[in-house]
């Protein structure tokens, strides 16, 4: 493999040369050698090196502790990336439960439509659920699960079928929108206008009652409103919370 300049590296990896500087300088990361140019470039072991600097730095490793780790005597990468991969994976389960749990609490809490007390915490880790349940009734008043509870027989009346073919065509939808985030559309584009109409038809189908346009930007505020709420969007493309919300709201506008 021919060497990269910092440049090529930061394209590739999306650090910027400015970290990869910092990185150098506190000895994290070296390049393979500096050229007479004073030019860095680097090889496939800083390459590799990155990619765990990286990895140490998505599972929440501080970056103090990271050279320490990849320095160590007994340190094998090709175990650390089975162990990675191994925490990642259970990890993307939380997340997909998490993602389910959200959608529920946001039809709950939108539409009286109904959610059992003990499906509010899938996915959330024990210590973040305290947390979750307080804000719920901060933000939603301290009946929340008399409501929950009123709206049972209407959510439980879906049949399995139903709810499966509810929750595929709202990811197509999520899917569609932030495709064009993808392609550099502008939020709230006109071009975005029937997907962004299907979301709220799907919206008022959850509901069980219209989605008018100030209820439909109202929703994209709480779509905003909560970090775990930011994670169920930000799983699909970074950025698309913010790109989502935007969208709907300048929609909402447009409709009024």
């Amino acid at each position: 493999m021919k060497t990269l300049t910092v440049k090529e590296v930061a394209r590739l990896s999306g650090v910027s040369v400015r970290t990869l500087h910092h990185y150098d300088q506190i000895g994290l990361l070296r390049p393979a050698f500096t050229g007479q140019n004073r030019y860095r470039y680097y090889g496939q072991d800083e390459l590799l090196r990155l990619q765990q600097i990286l990895l140490h730095r998505e599972l929440g490793i501080p970056l103090g502790e990271i050279g320490a780790i990849l320095d160590a005597p007994g340190f094998d990468r090709l175990e650390a990336l089975r162990q990675q991969r191994q925490r990642l994976s259970e990890e993307a389960k939380r997340y997909a439960q998490l993602v389910r749990t959200i959608d529920r609490t946001i039809a709950s809490l939108e539409g009286d439509r109904a959610m059992r007390n003990a499906d509010l915490y899938k996915g959330i880790s024990p210590d973040k659920q305290a947390e979750y349940e307080a804000w719920l009734v901060e933000q939603y008043g301290g009946d929340m699960p008399e409501r929950i509870a009123l709206s049972k027989h209407k959510y439980e009346s879906l049949s399995e079928a139903e709810r499966l073919e509810l929750n595929q065509e709202l990811h197509d939808m999520e899917q569609g929108l932030a495709e064009g985030l993808r392609r550099g559309v502008p939020m709230g584009s006109p071009s975005l206008d029937p997907l962004l109409g299907r979301h709220r038809a799907w919206v008022s189908q959850m509901w069980g009652r219209p989605c008018p346009p100030e209820a439909y930007a109202g929703l994209a505020d709480l779509y905003l409103s909560h970090p775990d709420f930011i994670a169920r969007y930000e799983t699909i493309e970074p950025g698309f919370a913010e790109y989502l919300s935007g969208s709907m709201k300048v929609y909402a506008n447009r409709q009024g």
